[in-house]
């Protein structure tokens, strides 16, 4: 067991992403009874959907879960109540300050993570009281830091900083990534991309088949006056490009923006107008697969790469 194994009870320190329209129970419960962490996206759901997405859960799995819940919606406080009514035992927080709600959380005996793009903000964190840190990289699909930096160097400039558990998040989908993260200095990683990809995601599988037939330099971080975002480049995105030609302003994009594009594009798969929040390392995905068979692949690859990393050493 490492820190991560230990802190969560888990068999391996593998986080799925609590993605908006694509976290449900389904995929979540999924992940934990495949040894990893699954987490359910709060951020794409009502509270009372919520409540019934974690009752699911409960029943889909024995082993541990968590809920992420990004904290700049107005609905926080009933979110959170609801997680601790609900039993849940561990909470992903982001987009917010943690100081604002780990001291309710941890009250009531709740393990909290807090995800961050820079070394400053996991030092506000671990002063805040979280439990561990998830340091996400500029590769990462979705909403994204604005400090642009990758995960290469994120993760050992935080794990420089913190005396808490570390997880490597942003680019990594494979076994040898996984790897790779950890000698950075990783106690665990969390990834999105490829679990979005699966059949248990909750995503529509119009969103699933462009995720797999995406190809390098296929997504770009955009809307960075609003809130930056990585996306698919589809209709919508150069729509947003033509509008910053022409001098946008803030309150432009936010019209052009308007509302609930992320559920038209990933969970209704409107591939032309909707929001297609991934990353990266999406143009290393090319299968939509079972969670039990991503597991397999992750950790075939990370043996074998662990020993091949051995070897190399080894012959220098």
């Amino acid at each position: 067991m490492n820190s991560i194994t230990s802190l969560f009870n888990i068999k391996y320190p593998i986080i799925q992403g609590g993605m908006i329209w694509n976290s449900g129970y389904k995929l979540a419960s999924a992940v934990s009874n495949a040894g990893g962490l699954g987490l359910i996206g709060a951020g794409s759901m009502y509270p009372e959907v919520l409540r019934e997405h974690i009752r699911k859960c409960q029943k889909a799995t024995s082993k541990p879960f968590g809920v992420n819940v990004p904290m700049l919606y107005p609905n926080v406080e009933e979110i959170l109540k609801i997680i601790v009514e609900e039993g849940v035992k561990i909470v992903f927080t982001s987009a917010g300050n943690p100081k604002t709600w780990t001291p309710y959380l941890k009250e009531n005996g709740l393990t909290v993570v807090h995800v961050v793009s820079s070394s400053v903000f996991a030092l506000k964190a671990q002063e805040a009281g979280v439990d561990a840190i998830v340091a996400e990289g500029f590769e990462a699909g979705g909403h994204n830091g604005r400090e642009e930096t990758t995960t290469l160097t994120l993760i050992p400039m935080v794990k420089e900083k913190i005396k808490i558990p570390l997880i490597a998040a942003g680019g990594i989908a494979t076994g040898r990534g996984m790897l790779a993260a950890m000698v950075l200095g990783a106690d665990g990683v969390q990834m999105g991309s490829r679990f979005a990809a699966s059949i248990e995601s909750s995503a529509h599988t119009d969103f699933k088949e462009s995720i797999v037939s995406s190809k390098e330099g296929d997504t770009q971080l955009t809307l960075k006056e609003l809130a930056p975002v990585r996306l698919i480049k589809n209709k919508f995105y150069h729509d947003v490009q033509d509008l910053y030609a022409k001098g946008a302003t803030q309150e432009d994009l936010i019209q052009l923006l308007g509302r609930a594009r992320a559920k038209r594009g990933m969970f209704e798969g409107d591939l032309e107008e909707g929001e297609l929040e991934i990353g990266q390392i999406a143009g290393l995905i090319n299968e939509i697969l079972p969670v039990s068979q991503i597991f397999n692949n992750l950790l075939s690859e990370f043996y074998l790469a662990q020993k091949e990393s051995a070897q190399l050493l080894f012959n220098s």
